[in-house]
């Protein structure tokens, strides 16, 4: 306990103190439009935090605001892996389909995905598909380079003396070329996941009804600039803890490649 305590402070001291600062200055201020941390604390409760405990003190509106935008946020990320991850592969194996489709990858991650929103409510219509189809676009790049990058970093000489114990194509991609790559899978799919939650606010700021972005639009209209921050500082709580988390599973996930590196040291 002592060590997690000593780790927890060693790592929270500027933001304790950048959020201190902060306070000082938003007082001082008395600006309507810059909130002291104290006053989104109170914005955040009674927006979120002011139901009943036996619901983790989540309220109606949490309810309504959190399910959407963490759905579809997790939906069209888990989508975007998937596809980026077959289609990675399938191109990192194969040297020329690298060479032919290289300059067209690279054309669809330089598209902003943001600007395609506009396109993306033509054809899908306002809601959960147009907002899916935002979030996959703009994710599945990181995930699809980073894999095909991957693949093709794998040691020739670990595929031959697969062929020559005899492992089938299966085999071999299930333990050689996937673990091989999977460093730079999971690279791709952390980054894939911050900007999954960029565009889920996007698309909820363009064209929804329902979700956080849709809140932060009522924040607007109400001129409740509490609520306003009180959505920001909920969207950067939100990212922290889905990258903590994925860390988690990442760190599990890649324990054999760290061990393996340090008994190759």
């Amino acid at each position: 306990m002592r060590r997690v305590a000593l780790g927890l402070l060693a790592r929270g001291w500027l933001l304790v103190l950048l959020v201190l600062l902060w306070e000082l200055a938003a007082r001082r201020a008395e600006d309507l439009y810059f909130p002291p941390p104290s006053r989104i604390v109170r914005a955040m409760r009674e927006l979120w935090w002011s139901g009943p405990p036996s619901r983790l003190w989540l309220s109606d509106l949490a309810v309504d605001d959190f399910v959407p935008s963490l759905s579809h946020l997790l939906l069209g990320w888990a989508v975007a892996g998937a596809v980026g991850i077959a289609v990675g592969v399938g191109i990192g194996l194969s040297r020329v389909a690298f060479h032919v489709l290289d300059p067209v990858l690279q054309f669809g991650r330089a598209v902003p995905p943001p600007t395609l929103i506009p396109f993306f409510m033509v054809a899908f219509g306002l809601g959960t598909s147009m907002q899916l189809a935002a979030i996959v676009f703009g994710v599945v790049w990181p995930v699809l380079l980073n894999t095909a990058d991957g693949v093709r970093s794998v040691e020739p000489l670990q595929l031959d003396t697969a062929r020559v114990l005899g492992l089938g194509g299966v085999a071999r991609l299930r333990y050689v070329v996937l673990p091989g790559a999977a460093p730079r899978i999971f690279a791709g799919l952390r980054v894939a996941l911050g900007f999954a939650l960029i565009l889920m606010v996007i698309a909820e700021l363009m064209g929804s009804g329902e979700g956080i972005g849709a809140r932060l639009n009522a924040a607007e209209r109400e001129f409740r600039p509490d609520h306003l921050w009180a959505g920001i500082v909920l969207l950067g709580a939100v990212g922290c803890v889905l990258n903590g988390l994925f860390l988690l599973v990442e760190r599990r996930a890649l324990a054999w490649h760290r061990g393996a590196r340090r008994a190759d040291t």
